[in-house]
């Protein structure tokens, strides 16, 4: 459960869905319920029916054929390659502004990689130990939801609202682009079952733990992105850094110091936790695929004491600390932010089209149906381009090219390999 937690809950999406205002209420419950629940379904089914380690990548292989499933958990692993990046943008951005330092580009990007490895190298020693860098980092994060849950709540008692409370989303561009990230933030739950092969009883200990944690996440989001509006007004809400903001005001309002301090300390061990259990569940697909003769064999290397996957997490981390560095060089931190989350959004998403795909031909057609709406409409969204961007034109291309570009490279890997 905690596991899941780690996975899913992304601090950065609160402040998000505050900068849209009150109307993203409504589409976190659209997402809950024709995205995080459908999610669930399929997850729980497939699990059941396929419970080996390598888990989405297992499941469209067997529905799909060889390459499918070779496509499918290509995407899922370089997506990250982009999706961890933006994770320590946000939460290192978060604290380096609580803290005073946020513009200091060295000092955030020094931060993020020593977080970045300090998830990785846990991994290497192996679950035993790696699983509490992650349980530590959900419990982290449930404490920053506590946290600003409550300042909100003592601060709505007192001087009310600082947002009205309309909870009807307005239909704009901006807004539009959103739902494919607030439908992104309720991914993770396939996560765990990647590594299906370690889990005791992973039948019935996966689908329970999807549930008991899909509660508590709909619960953080929708009543922490509350919480963010009654203490600032949507448009004063930064996009990466809108929780401190927020804890500033609440500790501003009550006469109080340590809330920023808090949050920020908070946000860093449960983005360090957030990684590890990604780093732990992503790296373990290329070495199901190298088992597949799909991948190079380094990739199938366990280490010879801890049993780990060590150099494909390696590799991973490696990958991920040069992107970290270069994601910073070219467009402004707003838009640069946006096209990193919406590349993320692309690769992660074709993934989910071979699961919810899975899920219909094993039957699920229900939830087949919704996950796979959802999701088209998430990947159409994610082409929509933020209103400050500097040329349409060029974000556009950037989006579409990169997929081609990585789509290409899958195909020449998997024909080099296979053959």
């Amino acid at each position: 459960m905690l596991f899941n937690i780690a996975a899913v809950v992304g601090i950065r999406w609160l402040a998000a869905a505050a900068h849209t205002g009150p109307g993203s209420v409504t589409l976190w419950l659209l997402a809950a319920g024709l995205f995080f629940v459908p999610s669930a379904l399929t997850v729980s089914a497939l699990s059941r029916r396929f419970p080996q380690e390598g888990g989405i990548y297992v499941w469209t292989r067997q529905a799909f054929g060889d390459w499918h499933g070779f496509l499918c958990g290509w995407c899922y692993w370089v997506s990250n390659l982009f999706y961890f990046p933006g994770l320590l943008l946000a939460g290192v951005g978060m604290a380096a502004s609580a803290l005073g330092f946020a513009e200091n580009r060295i000092a955030i990007v020094a931060i993020s990689l020593v977080v970045l490895w300090i998830a990785s190298i846990t991994n290497i020693y192996g679950l035993g130990i790696g699983k509490w860098t992650g349980n530590i980092g959900a419990l982290s994060t449930c404490l920053t939801g506590v946290l600003l849950i409550a300042l909100g709540a003592i601060v709505w008692r007192h001087s009310g609202s600082a947002t009205p409370m309309r909870i009807l989303p307005e239909w704009n561009l901006d807004r539009l682009n959103f739902w494919s990230q607030i439908a992104f933030a309720f991914g993770g739950l396939e996560l765990a079952a990647i590594m299906g092969g370690e889990i005791r009883n992973p039948q019935k200990t996966i689908p329970r733990a999807a549930w008991m944690a899909g509660l508590a996440i709909a619960a953080f989001y929708i009543a922490g992105t509350v919480a963010i509006l009654v203490l600032l007004p949507p448009y004063r809400v930064s996009i990466v850094t809108g929780i401190v903001q927020a804890a500033d005001v609440a500790g501003t309002r009550l006469g109080i110091q340590w809330p920023p301090a808090a949050i920020a300390a908070a946000v860093c061990v449960g983005v360090t936790g957030q990684l590890a259990v990604w780093i732990a569940g992503t790296a373990r697909l290329p070495f199901v695929i190298g088992i597949d003769h799909y991948l190079p064999p380094v990739f199938t290397r366990l280490h010879p004491r801890w049993g780990t996957p060590h150099l494909s997490i390696l590799i991973l981390t490696g990958a991920c600390t040069v992107f970290v560095i270069l994601m910073q060089a070219g467009e402004n931190l707003r838009i640069g932010y946006q096209l990193l989350v919406d590349m993320t959004v692309i690769l992660y998403f074709v993934p989910f089209l071979y699961l919810f795909g899975a899920a219909w031909r094993c039957g699920e057609r229900l939830s087949a149906a919704a996950g796979l709406l959802v999701t088209l409409l998430a990947l159409a969204l994610s082409f929509a381009p933020p209103p400050d961007v500097s040329s349409i034109l060029v974000f556009e291309g950037k989006l579409a090219g990169g997929f081609v570009v990585l789509a290409i490279g899958a195909r020449l890997c998997f024909q080099r390999y296979r053959s």
